[in-house]
Order: structure tokens, then sequence, then C-alpha cells
């Protein structure tokens, strides 16, 4: 029986700078690259991903083949411009990339869910704010590697959000990675025009009526933000083996309400943890709880994207039930309702959003769009990034496979599913929750609750 443990306590690496270098390709192609309405969505944040070797990486070869790469993302060594209605355009100029080499004089921890590491990033306040990105000479992509006592690197890499979304920074990180080791690797495609062109308002009234993205005043906004600012998360890890999975899925299975219906381990995955995050708050009957899952866009819009396009190409879709409903359905039927809400993002819908974009960006106001559940975020949702498939695990930088991949908190509660370092078919979950909840979620009578399938 495999021991399962959550913990939220993290250490900080001690990751002091030797020096800093700035990473060009040597091609300063001077082109403007228009972001999409997709991109504008998230912000000029960064995304911090933390990787951690057992074996130390060489930092000279690192930059070397980091140049190379480059040149197929002018963009990642480009800086952002702000323009004249608004939206955002990133000039292709190569003010290259800031790449920090560091020392520790720890030894390497035996990092995972019984030691819990910061982001390695530096100064994270200060790396990944959003202020001082737009027309600054602010490097779009920030890699910090740390060399720890005895052996071993640590590996940070901060890719400025409104460039890229997961699975995008993954695709960079694995052709990097393949580019080091001499392997072959598909070019990217940054073709924004291509994806902004698929813009349709959908004929469906109930398409329009039901967007998971709204206009708000700049006061609103500004309140939702402090909002925002104001609650303290923590992140609980955890792991699912693949043999509990499998009997979670069975018991789904054997629950589904109807004939014909099917829900992947996912599914069901997602399903449970709604559950359980629904036990834990013990909200009032009647009370409504939300589900929104971040789901892929490229495959779901025809085709009609080029192959290899990168940058932000995802939506979310939203579903709801009583909290009474939450706490008590079989967890095939809520399975079955997580399938439906992936199903729901439809080409259609896809298309509506990119034309409601388009729209915002004309008038001048995408930065006053925001999620239509931002309002209680804290209170009655939960979102879900289903990172599973993505090759986390496969970024090997001449050190070897990480054995450790580290997810910073953020802003709101969160459950983040990665594969397992041993990529055997089992799932590491990441929940941010607010401070209370995470605790007690971490307590033996919970951690029962979470794990009953082992």
């Amino acid at each position: 029986m495999h021991r399962q443990r959550a913990r939220s306590v993290r250490t900080a690496v001690d990751s002091r700078a030797d020096s800093v270098h700035t990473v060009r390709t040597g091609h300063a192609g001077g082109d403007r690259v228009r972001l999409s309405g997709f991109d504008l969505l998230t912000g000029p944040w960064y995304i911090p991903l933390t990787f951690f070797y057992r074996k130390t990486l060489d930092a000279e070869a690192l930059r070397d083949s980091l140049a190379r790469t480059l040149r197929h993302y002018p963009v990642l060594a480009g800086r952002l411009r702000r323009d004249a209605d608004g939206g955002l355009s990133v000039v292709c100029d190569d003010a290259g990339v800031r790449f920090t080499e560091a020392w520790s004089p720890d030894a390497m921890g035996d990092f995972g869910h019984d030691l819990r590491s910061e982001p390695v990033a530096g100064n994270l306040v200060r790396e990944v704010t959003a202020f001082g990105v737009v027309d600054r000479d602010t490097p779009l992509l920030k890699i910090r590697l740390t060399q720890m006592r005895g052996g071993g690197s640590v590996l940070a890499v901060m890719i400025n959000h409104t460039l890229a979304d997961g699975a995008s920074a993954l695709s960079f990180l694995q052709n990097w990675s393949h580019e080091h080791l001499g392997l072959p690797w598909e070019k990217p495609n940054h073709a924004r025009e291509v994806l902004d062109s698929l813009g349709r308002p959908s004929p469906s009234a109930a398409v329009r009526e039901g967007r998971a993205l709204v206009t708000v005043g700049r006061l609103r906004r500004l309140a939702a933000t402090a909002r925002l600012a104001a609650r303290r998360l923590t992140t609980v890890t955890t792991r699912f083996h693949a043999a509990e999975l499998a009997a979670m899925k069975e018991d789904a299975r054997a629950s589904l309400p109807g004939s014909g219906a099917w829900v992947s381990t996912n599914d069901t995955l997602t399903a449970h943890l709604w559950r359980v995050y629904g036990q834990l708050r013990e909200r009032p009957a009647d009370a409504p709880e939300w589900l929104g899952l971040v789901v892929g866009a490229r495959t779901r819009l025809g085709g009609e994207l080029p192959a290899g396009y990168w940058g932000n190409c995802v939506s979310s879709s939203w579903t709801s039930t009583t909290a009474a409903a939450l706490r008590t359905a079989s967890l095939g039927a809520l399975a079955l309702g997580v399938r439906r809400c992936l199903e729901s993002t439809t080409e259609d819908k896809l298309r509506d959003e990119i034309a409601f974009l388009n729209s915002l960006r004309r008038k001048g106001i995408s930065r006053r769009v925001m999620s239509a559940r931002a309002h209680d975020a804290f209170d009655a949702s939960l979102s879900v990034n289903n990172w599973s498939r993505f090759p986390l695990y496969g970024v090997d930088l001449g050190g070897g496979r990480p054995f450790w991949y580290e997810f910073p908190d953020v802003p709101v509660p969160t459950v983040h599913i990665t594969p397992t370092p041993d990529e055997d078919g089992g799932r590491d979950v990441y929940l941010c929750l607010l401070e209370e909840h995470a605790g007690e979620l971490a307590g033996p009578g919970w951690q029962a609750r979470l794990h009953p399938f082992r």
C-alpha cells in the first residue's frame, strides 16, 4: 500500500546570484507581432516554473543552445509595447533574454511531496510583477540556474504569460531540450493574425449569453484585483498512484447514470477533488458551487490553426451544482458533469470568444475584461488546470530528466494536475487553497477523504 502525504510548508532554496548574462540570437528582424485577444486575457505576469536535477547542468552550453532555440522564438527575445488601441505587441528586436547564474551553499535536497520548495526565481515578487514590463526594457523570458553544493542544479524559467499558455511554455522547453541534445524538433508558428481571423459571433443566443468573460469598469476591476491580493493561499500537494486512479474510475463507471456514458480518468479525478473541496467548505445546502475548467483550444478550432501554433490558446468552461448535490452525488454523476463541461467548449463557442475579444480590442477596452466568476472566486468557485499530458519531466538539458517540478501559488483556489516524475500513469496534484482550508486538508482525517481508493 502506497503511503500518501500532503504537504504545504515550503523551504526556500538559498540561491545567490553570481553573474547575469543577456542571451541574444544575433538576428534582430524588427518585426512587430501583435498579440491576440487570448494573449491579452492574462496580463503581463510571468509563469514561474522550477525544475530540479540530480546532475549539474552546464551553464555555458545552456546559453549556447538557448540562443539557437530563440532564433525560432523571436518574441521571447523581444520587448512588449502598447498599441494605440490599448492592445499589446512584441517588437522582435533581439533585446535578449536574462540568464542568471547562481550558486547555493546547500546540498541538493530530496525535493518532492515531503520537501516542498519555493519557486527559485530570486526575489519572486520583483521578478513576476506585471508592472514595469510594457514599454520597458524588460526581458520576457528570465532564466535562473542555481548550482547546488556537491552537485545538482535548479532551473527556474519564467515566461511572460502574454506570450504563452502552459502548453506553449512546455513546448518551448521541450524544443530547447531537443536543440540542446541535437535532436530534431518542430518549429513554432507565431501567426497571431490567423487566430484572430477565426473570430465569428455565435448565432446561438445561449452561447453569447453564456460567455465566461465579462467587461467591467475600471474601479470594479481594481476592487477585484485588491480582493485577490488580500486573501492568503497555500498550495498542498499529494500524489494519486495509477492503481488508486483505476479504482476511482471503476467506482465512477459503476455509478454512471444511463447507458453508453463514458468518462476519463482525468474527469473522475477532477470530480473527486471538486467533491472533497465542497465537503471541506461546508457551504449552505442550496448555495451554488462552481467548477471552472481550463480547456485547450487548438484542436477544437476545426484544424484551421497552423501546425505548431505558439501563443495563448485556451478557454475556460464552467459548470455548477448546489453544495448539497456536490457533497452527496455519486462520483459517476459528477464525473459525467465534468465531461459535459469539457465538451461544451465547442468550435462555435471558441470562435465567439475570439470575436468578442477582438471587438473589445477595437474599442480600446481590452484591459477591462475578466472572468465572469471573478467575484466569487474564493467563496463558490474552484478552477482546474490539467497538465497531466504535458512533457514536464521531459526537459532534459544535458543532466538527465528533472526529478521534481515546483508550481507556484496562484491568486485563486486552483487545482493543478501534472504527471508524476516517473510518468507511470499516476498524477501529482497541487491544490492551491485558502490557508485555513489547506491546513485542514493536510490533516489525517481529510487525507482519508482525499484518498479513499488507495
